[in-house]
């Protein structure tokens, strides 16, 4: 397991990657699937037909 000091909530397993953080997710959003939800303050996009391409805003 692989933790990041002085961020919560940011260990993750090894061989596993973290969410990208991104400036824009305006190539994110246009991929079918995609879903843009804002939870916490935060701009997320998470895609339903291909679990990999997600991201976070803010």
């Amino acid at each position: 397991m692989v933790c990041v000091v002085g961020t919560p909530g940011a260990c993750v397993k090894e061989g596993w990657e973290a969410m990208k953080v991104r400036r824009s997710l305006r190539s994110l959003k246009s991929k079918p699937g995609a879903q843009v939800v804002r939870r916490r303050g935060s701009v997320f996009v998470i895609n339903k037909k291909d679990a990999r391409f997600k991201a976070r805003q803010g």
